[in-house]
């Protein structure tokens, strides 16, 4: 929805009762709470945070409730923590979407850092400090909870654990991401940092989350990953599948950005610990892969069904071999050049030495899937031809999960730029 739409919403403010003494000395760390439909959770865990900042958080503090879009009593309960509890600031915006919620209260903060936890208070509060302590000292600019470090103490069904884990390993290797859990409810951010990023992220739902990180990393800041202790809340609404596909649509979104030069953030100059030596060497940002995947993954599943339905017409009137022959050479060919053009970006010289390097893995493949099926199908008693062309496919599959990894890591991999003396 984005940061227009966030505007352009009737948005509502309820100073705590210190808020005098906040515009004299803004809070070092502003933690916000994003709510909707909250009125249960609300009470308890402001009153809870409240006491455990107040008793043992060193540096100055507010709590920002982020209302967005309840109709049921949280709003009033909001306003009420906010007039009896010192340094409780409520905020509401009509329009729903944790992102959306988090924009607007990041973005009109007073605070040097700002950060936020869900509602249910899942993630234990000892780690607050170690997570905001790099950003004071000048060590990171993003600080994150993570369920997935070592030392982390982690409480939740396996169907959670399996798609968190998978959907991470997933932004591992298409993103090469540094950090290792996107979607942990526990972040804090520097505010001179996260207000220019917060102009290119346009998701205001759950995978707010995950855009603010790739967009981060994309620009060279660093994410400091803090253990935490998180149990879950079995009363939570979250429809894990559904975020869960949202989310891959997010990251297919972001990486066709930052593919096309559009993931780029002027960002404050950043603090560092020591002067960098002239000499020294800095990394580019990773090129994301995934932009990559989409699109051999689609070429991949044309030329498949292509290769699928070549050889079970040509079965009908030639062997095994000379029919998975000529149908992988139709669809390596046109395969190879469409990855070539689209997923590989390669439009101009050097197609002999593509094809050319293509065609050596063309022979490992049709050596591969021909063994598969004379030497394992035809030993099997009363093998049929449609156990024949199933098991021909699941060894093209294969095959093709090894080609795109040849083909990105040798056959398109650009020549070194020749040294210079």
């Amino acid at each position: 929805m984005g940061e227009n739409a966030v505007e352009d919403a009737v948005t509502t403010c309820v100073p705590g009762t210190r808020d005098t003494d906040v515009a004299v000395k803004p809070p070092t760390v502003d933690i916000v709470i994003p709510v909707l439909n909250e009125e249960r959770a609300l009470p308890g865990c402001v009153e809870t945070l409240h006491a455990f900042l107040r008793d043992t958080f060193p540096l100055t503090w507010r709590i920002t409730i982020a209302d967005n879009g309840s109709t049921d009593a949280t709003w009033d309960i909001a306003r009420d923590l906010a007039a009896r509890l010192p340094d409780v600031h409520a905020t509401r915006i009509e329009v729903r979407g944790r992102g959306a919620a988090l924009r607007h209260a990041w973005s009109h903060s007073p605070a040097e850092i700002v950060a936020y936890m869900d509602v249910d208070l899942s993630t234990h509060l000892d780690a607050l400090l170690p997570m905001v302590a790099p950003l004071v000292s000048g060590h990171s600019e993003i600080g994150i909870g993570s369920r997935l470090a070592r030392s982390s103490r982690v409480r939740r069904t396996a169907r959670r654990e399996l798609i968190s884990r998978c959907y991470n390993l997933a932004l591992r290797l298409s993103f090469g991401t540094g950090f290792r859990d996107a979607q942990c409810g526990f972040k804090a951010v520097r505010a001179d940092v996260v207000r220019p990023l917060l102009q290119r992220v346009q998701d205001d739902a759950w995978f707010f989350d995950t855009e603010l990180l790739l967009l981060a990393e994309h620009n060279g800041l660093r994410v400091h990953e803090t253990p935490v202790d998180w149990f879950e809340d079995v009363d939570s609404r979250v429809n894990v599948v559904g975020t869960a596909w949202q989310d891959i649509r997010g990251m297919v979104r972001v990486a066709r950005r930052m593919s096309a030069g559009q993931g780029r953030v002027d960002l404050p100059p950043r603090r560092e610990l020591a002067p960098v030596h002239p000499d020294a060497v800095v990394a580019p940002a990773t090129n994301p892969l995934l932009a990559k995947l989409v699109s051999f993954a689609l070429i991949g599943v044309v030329s498949t069904i292509a290769h699928t339905s070549l050889y079970a017409a040509l079965r009908t009137v030639w062997s095994p071999e000379w029919a998975n022959l000529a149908a992988l050479a139709v669809t390596a060919a046109a395969n190879t050049e469409a990855n070539r053009r689209w997923t590989f970006g390669r439009r101009g010289g050097a197609r002999t030495r593509v094809h050319s390097r293509a065609g050596l893995l063309f022979v490992v493949n049709y050596l591969f899937t021909t063994t598969v099926v004379v030497t394992a199908v035809h030993a099997l008693p009363g093998h049929g031809r449609a156990l024949e062309v199933a098991v021909l496919l699941l060894a093209y599959v294969a095959m093709t999960i090894v080609r795109f990894a040849v083909l990105d890591r040798w056959v398109f991999r650009d020549r070194p730029a020749a040294l210079t003396g």
